[in-house]
């Protein structure tokens, strides 16, 4: 499984669509790396170091070389505003990958932002990972109606570049502070993604197309439809906050619900948690979750598990675009693969069945 590492809700950035920075975590009652040594060695497939911004920890080097004992791989997700700090880490694990988010072109990036410079640091961030030799590089934007312009100049830049770019949209969660993220120019972001997919899917790797279904779901998603695939967050992946409370995602809100599976310093050890009634009691929560979120965090787990469905939609789009034909994104298909009826099912009359 992944594990998401949130290792402070401390930020320096005042990004538009997200106020973890208004909301900091105490810095003083933050776990330790010490603490981290709880979790078995060589037991994940890949961990995500984030925050807040996760160089706010003047002990994350500490924290990485833990976490690289843990997992497989290990990234962090950074605004990017620390580049000489990043670049030293990088000196120090050269197995590191960077994920740098990246909102727009120079004006656009650093308006959502609130950090005039924001962009300059991180393409500088970049290019410095780059040019050392490090892999495992790329970056990402949150689309919305206040960039979706500058989305396919972002995605030529990474392909000039050779780097990973992921693409994400407006959620409202616990996480994020914000609960009044709304795409209002729905038609105008769809036919960004629409655009993004119809070149993906024209792409030589196979990675390409099904990231363009990942981007198919963030249109159905926009649309406020139920996820064409199920949400397994608790079993797949989870996160970790700062204080040791162990969550199934990031993307909960207190008012349909707000679990943790339990907090590590209540257990002797991971499995005591993760076969514990209480994360059982959450999993079964999840199972009925009326939130609709996709993210690549939930998304991709089941993309890979349930490979055979958006197998069939690569395919025939991918013959589509050989065949010259357009790339239909209306009507994303819902996979029943025996998830509960309820979840992603965000209507209010089904709400208050489940809460029945």
């Amino acid at each position: 499984m992944d594990i998401s590492v949130i290792t402070t809700y401390r930020c320096n950035m005042e990004c538009k669509m997200c106020n973890i920075w208004k909301n900091p975590s105490d810095k003083t009652k933050e776990l330790k790396p010490s603490d981290y040594e709880w979790f078995p060695d060589n037991f994940f497939k890949g961990c995500n170091i984030t925050g807040g911004e996760p160089l706010m920890r003047t002990d994350l080097e500490e924290i990485i070389e833990v976490m690289f004992r843990k997992a497989q791989r290990v990234v962090i997700s950074t605004a990017g505003w620390h580049t000489e700090r990043i670049l030293k880490i990088a000196e120090r694990f050269p197995k590191i990958g960077v994920r740098v988010s990246i909102e727009g072109l120079s004006q656009t990036n650093d308006e959502l932002r609130g950090r005039p410079g924001g962009f300059d640091r991180g393409l500088k961030l970049l290019l410095g990972l780059r040019q050392m030799g490090i892999k495992d590089v790329g970056f990402g934007m949150t689309v919305s109606d206040k960039n979706y312009k500058d989305l396919p100049w972002l995605h030529e830049l990474a392909k000039q570049l050779k780097m990973e770019f992921a693409t994400a949209t407006f959620h409202n969660s616990f996480y994020f502070h914000k609960y009044d993220n709304e795409v209002k120019q729905k038609d105008k972001v769809i036919g960004a993604f629409e655009s993004l997919i119809k070149t993906l899917i024209k792409g030589k790797h196979p990675k390409e197309w099904y990231r363009a279904f990942f981007n198919y779901g963030l249109i159905n998603y926009s649309r406020g439809n139920r996820r064409p695939l199920p949400c397994e967050a608790g079993e797949e992946n989870f996160f970790i906050d700062p204080y040791g409370e162990i969550l199934p995602c990031n993307g909960m809100e207190p008012r349909y619900w707000y679990e943790s599976m339990g907090n590590i310093r209540d257990y002797n050890s991971f499995n005591d948690l993760w076969k514990g009634e209480q994360a059982n009691a959450v999993r079964e929560k999840v199972r009925k979750c009326p939130k609709n979120c996709w993210m690549i965090g939930t998304a991709s787990p089941v993309m890979k598990k349930y490979i055979k469905h958006p197998t069939k939609w690569v395919l025939k789009n991918k013959i589509k675009s050989l065949l010259g034909k357009e790339i239909c994104t209306d009507g994303v298909p819902y996979y029943d693969v025996g998830q509960d009826p309820l979840q992603g099912n965000l209507k209010e009359d089904n709400f208050k069945k489940q809460a029945s």
